[in-house]
């Protein structure tokens, strides 16, 4: 399992907080939101990853 300390570990949570900000700031559904906001609150970097490659943002980009 991966384990993260110390600044390493302090950079994700500057990360996943950022990602919950932006999350609860997009113009997605409520319902969406919460999914994603979950997703990066239980899996902190794996949901980090997701989010930012196809998170609510990333339809936006496409367009």
């Amino acid at each position: 399992m991966l384990e993260l300390s110390g600044l390493g570990a302090f950079i994700l949570l500057v990360l996943d907080v950022w990602a919950l900000v932006s999350i609860l700031g997009s113009s997605a559904s409520t319902g969406r939101k919460v999914l994603w906001a979950l997703l990066v609150i239980i899996l902190p970097l794996i949901g980090f990853i997701i989010w930012l490659i196809a998170g609510p943002s990333s339809a936006a980009r496409r367009t």
